[in-house]
């Protein structure tokens, strides 16, 4: 896929000519923790790195191309899941020390989850991470899947793509423009023949030395992420089992599913050095573990790891199969609804996400998940016939009442998945007003939430303000690093109201503000891009 194309041209582009410089970190924690003592570990550091500036634009090059890639996928349920991790290990290495003020406030820290069947995960410049719908699927513990979050984040604080970057030598801007083009072009059409065919010259530029270097890397990312992964409340076995999963890929020849392999080699040493740690962590004094429940339970892992199995899965057979035959447990029932669900089979999912709610020993992680599964499924054609604002009303199934109920209370909450899911279930109820309301506060919060602007627009566009949908339009472009498709949103609510076809002159105050701030934009980026 295109995202995994681009960290992979890119990142190989740049070892691929840089010579090895640091020397592997000896043993220790990244991180303290009360009465434990930690080996003072010499740091790769940031000498010579790229500014910050000019590393978070390249990655908004990059993650523009990844927003308009067709297996771009923006999916809230598993969104939210994935931040229930990524911001624990935020907070860790922030607390730690390892992700500084500067750094936190000037980068993305964005994950872009992809439908790449693939195991594998990357950081772009910027702090842009992208975490295949294949990874998730196939960890089986949310610890394991923490760990690579945490390893990953550790790139990017320990600054390793900006300072290859800025050390190569002059082959260097030959080299990296090949492996982009490489990486686009295969974007562009699909082909990924002929985006490695571009890639594989410099690639071979020097093979060793690329080897040699993103070892130290991968070593020290692995030491300062075992210890603010550790730090965040995460099991640090989870480290363990993802280097057994990645082993025994391996042993078995990586038939091209575990890229992840290729962009982050696997060595004896590290494996070595992981159990090392572990033993060590397990070690520590009484005092000094943690006693906090992790920030994800089980449960709601195997509900997100189903979910991205089926929203994963191409084969209309293998969905049929996991709708035809779910067991009693949550995971499978929560696959076979969404299945269901992707088939159009409208009244099964309704039937099995129900069936799912009833299970009484959901905890309250896994019973939100289901909680938003049956809301989703309720949207389908067929089950929202009987989806009108009077749902709620005494004569309605006591089942739809229930969801009537749920997505209201979904709208108040404050997590995005329920806040957009009960828009869209208040929206097709024919209310538009308390949907308008609250996503504003929303975008307001959050304004590169791109979702929230277009359900937002919707909202306005029901209640016959057209000026303010097409305003949100052009928002929700911009959430997405679309300047040029925002401009052309706002120059159409201009034309309108030039027509005499709306008459909001507060909103157009509003619009002819924000057209010359972007048309400013438009600007700087063509001279950014002559230069």
């Amino acid at each position: 896929m295109a995202p995994a194309l681009v960290y992979i041209g890119l990142f190989a582009a740049v070892f691929a000519v840089v010579p090895a410089q640091a020397q592997a970190p000896a043993l220790g924690g990244a991180s303290g923790k009360p009465g434990v003592a930690r080996l003072a570990l010499p740091r790769m550091g940031e000498a010579g790195a790229m500014d910050l500036a000019a590393e978070r634009k390249l990655g908004e090059q990059i993650a523009q191309q990844i927003y308009r890639d067709p297996d771009y996928l923006d999916d809230p349920v598993l969104g939210d899941y994935l931040q229930a991790l990524w911001q624990p290990l935020l907070a860790s290495a922030k607390a730690s020390g390892e992700l500084s003020p500067e750094l936190a406030e000037r980068f993305a820290w964005e994950l872009m989850l992809s439908r790449d069947r693939s195991i594998n995960a990357f950081a772009m410049p910027g702090a842009y991470l992208g975490v295949h719908l294949g990874l998730v699927a196939a960890v089986g513990t949310a610890d394991e899947l923490a760990s690579v979050l945490a390893h990953e984040l550790t790139h990017v604080t320990q600054r390793h793509i900006s300072r290859l970057i800025a050390k190569q030598d002059q082959q260097a801007p030959l080299v990296i423009g090949a492996m982009i083009l490489g990486a686009m072009a295969a974007t562009a059409a699909k082909n990924t023949d002929v985006g490695q065919a571009v890639m594989v010259g410099g690639q071979a530029v020097a093979a060793q030395a690329q080897l040699n270097f993103s070892r130290d890397m991968e070593r020290e990312a692995d030491r300062i992420g075992f210890g603010v992964m550790t730090d965040a409340g995460f099991d640090g076995q989870g480290f363990a089992g993802m280097f057994d999963r990645l082993q025994h890929a391996a042993r078995l020849n990586d038939d091209g599913s575990f890229p992840y392999l290729r962009s982050h080699p696997l060595t004896g040493e590290r494996i070595a050095d992981m159990k090392a740690r572990l033993a060590l962590s397990h070690a520590e004094p009484a005092e000094a573990q943690r006693a906090l429940p992790p920030p994800v339970s089980a449960q709601w892992h195997a509900l997100m790891a189903a979910r991205a199995r089926v929203l994963a899965e191409p084969d209309a057979r293998r969905l049929q199969a996991w709708a035809q035959e779910p067991s009693a447990a949550p995971a499978s029932l929560y696959a076979a609804a969404l299945s269901a669900s992707r088939l159009k089979q409208a009244p099964v999912a309704l039937s099995l996400a129900r069936r799912l709610l009833d299970q009484p020993a959901l905890d309250a992680q896994a019973r939100r998940a289901a909680n938003l599964l049956a809301l989703e499924v309720w949207l389908l054609p067929g089950n929202s016939m009987a989806m009108g604002a009077t749902a709620a009303a005494a004569g309605a199934d006591a089942f739809q009442r229930r969801l009537a109920e749920l997505a209201d209370s979904a709208l108040a909450a404050s997590d995005r998945a329920s806040v957009l899911l009960g828009a869209q279930v208040v929206l097709q109820q024919g209310r538009p007003s308390p949907v308008s309301q609250r996503l504003q506060v929303r975008v307001a919060d959050h304004p590169r939430d791109a979702a929230a602007w277009r359900w937002l627009a919707q909202a306005w566009g029901a209640q016959g303000q057209p000026l303010r949908a097409i305003r949100a339009e052009a928002e929700s472009r911009m959430a997405h690093l679309d300047v040029d498709g925002a401009l052309d949103r706002l120059r159409s609510a201009r034309e309108m109201a030039q027509r005499g076809a709306a008459t909001d002159h507060l909103e157009m105050s509003i619009i002819d503000a924000r057209y010359r701030q972007l048309l400013q934009r438009q600007r700087e980026l063509e001279v950014e891009r002559r230069h």
